[in-house]
């Protein structure tokens, strides 16, 4: 296991390396540990739980951990995703007045790739130079402009003096840097996201950060880019939220 990936998962799930490692389900109660990723700006997380190493590890207040540990201590991670599943542990969430956020899987890339002489035109944009895309919902998922992630670096392939497409990259730890793509739509199909995400890869990593790309289970498009790019599956996390008040 890539060991940047090990140690920011024992912040994020207040435990150990060692826990990170281990063949055993893993509970602790949540605190927001220094270096943990900050895009997760919430100081009390009801429940996270994250699917690594054909295991489960869980991280949350006290009444939740304890049900999840009474109820899943043996459970592999293979199949806990299924619908039943879920479904199963949101009854139990709305009864503490909490909901599942999201459920995504993750990639990262430890190794540079060689990229092709294919003539595409491509443009880097640093912190600095970013600000200027705030507001432009075509490039959504490559900017978040999160105060607590702020977006560190930029690609954008450029076709006939126009933006067709921009990756992102956010300081999401200390150590770890989140890839986002967008390319517009009539520019789909044309191996531009895989071009875009693996430059900003190779950038990241010769920084000495370690590049991760989230995405859904049913974006297949997106998952191939992360293949194509060089990234492999490293873990499926999904987190819980409070139900807001109604007023």
């Amino acid at each position: 296991m890539n060991g940047i990936l090990r140690k920011q998962l024992s912040i994020d799930y207040c435990c150990t390396q060692e826990d990170v490692e281990s063949p055993s389900n893993v509970f602790t109660l949540y605190e927001p540990l220094e270096g943990r990723r900050r895009y997760r700006n919430d100081l009390v997380r009801p429940l996270s739980i994250c699917a690594v190493n054909g295991k489960l590890m869980f991280t949350g207040d006290e009444e939740l951990i304890a049900w999840c540990r009474e109820k899943y201590a043996d459970t592999g991670s293979e199949w806990f995703f299924e619908f039943k599943n879920l479904k199963e542990l949101e009854t139990q969430l709305n009864e503490k007045r909490c909901r599942i956020k999201m459920a995504h899987p993750f990639f990262i890339s430890d190794e540079l790739s060689i990229l092709p002489d294919d003539g595409m035109q491509i443009m880097i944009f640093h912190q600095e130079e970013i600000e200027k895309f705030r507001g432009d919902e075509r490039w959504d998922e490559a900017y978040v402009f999160a105060e607590e992630a702020p977006d560190v670096i930029g690609a954008a392939a450029v076709v006939g003096g126009e933006i067709v497409g921009m990756a992102g990259a956010s300081a999401d730890s200390p150590t770890m840097r989140q890839i986002g793509i967008n390319v517009l739509p009539e520019f789909r199909g044309r191996g531009i996201a895989e071009r875009l995400v693996t430059v900003l890869k190779n950038l990241v990593l010769q920084d000495g950060y370690l590049p991760f790309y989230g995405t859904s289970f049913s974006h297949l498009a997106s998952q191939r880019v992360a293949l194509a790019a060089g990234f492999r599956s490293a873990w499926v996390e999904l987190s819980a939220e409070k139900i807001p008040d109604q007023n």
